[in-house]
């Protein structure tokens, strides 16, 4: 297993950063440092560097023509570009315009389409080659068609042996370059874009081209094909800077949301010691989960802004870049199908399938009788996921639908689930007979607590009857206190008067 190919590319001043500082320092083709204000060094070394001087046709030849060329013998490839906002990511993979004529200008994109039927031309009659299209986008985290606007939340599923697949996306037929441009053109007119300080055409979303080429060879009586997956991630943000508000801060969020979660997942391939890859905690994590799993030839593009005002940001991709060299990749080759006695295959398989959907049916309607609805629908998704039971795709996402397949060895998993559920209802059962007896304990302590509570109230009742006594005691002795008091004073007055009375008489 090879690592993915990872580079970096810095992009030219533009004209509001001209006589600003560089943060950058060349080494050479492969390796450079950055530098921020304060003279600290951080340096990174990848499989190559493009700087601002290099051309879209150098980007090309090294990072993304071997993968075009292994797409068309049916191994499996993907070329993401990551970076922040402003720092020419969409240009790199669109070029100035889709249908750019200007050799210097053209982006990864259309030159991937020209390569395409370029190869398949030189192949002559010896096969004949289909090259399907398909563009979506994951805009505040719903997958959007962008070749047919109507089908707004694309659901993504996964299919043992067939990888991850976009349920009902619009797949064209596309036969030459100037048609192909013409669909990406349509398609990339539908996206998200809005207005921000950084960047007047910020993407609002990721986007991602689909390109299947299916390869029929009729000497061998075997169809092949090849997935070839490009994704333009939108920019990470800082509102600080983009003066994002109101929608499109709430965009940005979400785009930094999934960001963070595409950071957790190569985290997580890397760190060596992770049980669990957290694929699904975002649309564009599970859409790439065969790029950064090792089941698909993947290059990733780091493209940087050279000012030194943009260094925090630049020295965090670079180190996401640094950190996703470390994931191992194995290419593999598309799925092939015998051509001869192709239609009793397919009949046979969906005999198949039918059964394994009326035995889905039959082991949930029986769990429904001990379970309650929404258990039972998680149960059913998981046998899904597992690979135990397929569910059903439309037959228009690929020609002839994706077909179920049971061995022996799956029927054997399933049985080994159900046993490892039925332990588990059991375990929950003993749990919540404990939880039982603890809540029938509390419910007695409660009613005691009540009681207690009901004595304390009498007892304060009579405390407050007896203090009103007192009280009304109290006020009665005070009244009779103050008549003595004044009964005493006449009296005092009364025998003085009288003594001075007799005194003046002599």
């Amino acid at each position: 297993m090879a690592n993915i190919c990872v580079c970096a590319r810095f992009r030219p001043a533009i004209s509001k950063e001209d006589g600003e500082a560089l943060c950058i320092a060349r080494s050479d083709s492969r390796s450079f440092t950055l530098e921020d204000e304060k003279d600290e060094q951080h340096m990174f070394s990848f499989d190559k560097v493009f700087y601002e001087d290099s051309e879209q046709a150098d980007v090309y030849e090294f990072l993304a023509r071997p993968i075009v060329r292994d797409a068309v013998e049916a191994i499996n490839g993907t070329i993401i570009t990551y970076g922040q906002t402003g720092a020419g990511k969409t240009y790199t993979m669109e070029g100035a315009n889709i249908m750019e004529t200007d050799n210097h200008k053209k982006g990864l994109l259309p030159r991937v389409v020209d390569e395409l039927f370029e190869a398949i031309n030189s192949c002559g009659e010896t096969a004949a080659y289909k090259i399907n299209l398909s563009m979506v986008e994951i805009y505040m985290e719903k997958v959007r068609d962008l070749l047919d606007l109507s089908k707004d939340n694309i659901q993504i599923k996964e299919h043992k042996g067939h990888a991850i697949v976009l349920c009902g996306v619009t797949e064209i037929l596309i036969s030459n370059v100037e048609e192909a441009l013409k669909f990406l053109s349509s398609g990339i007119a539908n996206r998200a874009v809005g207005e921000t300080q950084m960047n007047k055409a910020s993407s609002r979303s990721h986007c991602i081209y689909i390109l299947t080429v299916q390869k029929e060879m009729e000497k061998e009586k075997r169809v092949s094909t090849g997935k070839l997956v490009l994704v333009d991630l939108a920019g990470s943000e800082k509102a600080e800077k983009t003066g994002a508000e109101g929608r499109v801060l709430e965009e940005a969020k979400t785009i930094n949301k999934s960001l963070s979660a595409l950071g957790n997942v190569i985290n997580a391939l890397t760190s060596g010691k992770a049980n669990h890859i957290p694929f699904r905690d975002s649309k564009l994590t599970r859409i790439l989960q065969d790029a950064l799993g090792g089941s698909s030839q993947t290059a990733l593009l780091c493209c940087c802004s050279p000012g030194l005002c943009h260094f925090s940001e630049s020295l965090s991709t670079l180190r996401f870049g640094a950190r996703a060299k470390h994931i191992k990749a194995s290419s593999r080759i598309g799925w092939k199908e015998e051509m001869h006695d192709k239609k009793q295959e397919i009949l046979s398989e969906n005999d198949v399938k039918l059964k394994v959907l009326d035995l889905r049916e039959r082991i949930l309607k029986k769990l429904r009788e001990k379970l309650d609805a929404e258990t039972v629908k998680l149960i059913g998704e998981e046998f899904v996921v597992d690979g135990l039971l397929c569910e059903e795709v439309d037959s228009s996402h690929e020609e002839g639908g994706i077909l179920c397949h049971i061995k022996s060895e799956t029927i054997a998993s399933w049985k080994e689930a159900t046993n490892k559920l039925v332990k588990t209802i059991a375990e929950l059962g003993g749990e919540n007979h404990m939880l039982k007896k603890v809540y029938e304990l509390m419910k007695v302590e409660y009613e005691k607590m009540m009681h207690e509570n009901e004595r304390m109230k009498m007892e304060y009742e009579k405390m407050m009857h007896v203090t009103k006594r007192l009280q009304a005691n109290l006020r009665k002795t005070d009244a009779r206190y103050s008549v003595l008091v004044r009964g005493f004073w006449f009296l005092a007055s009364t025998c003085i008067f009288l003594i001075l009375a007799y005194w003046l008489s002599f």
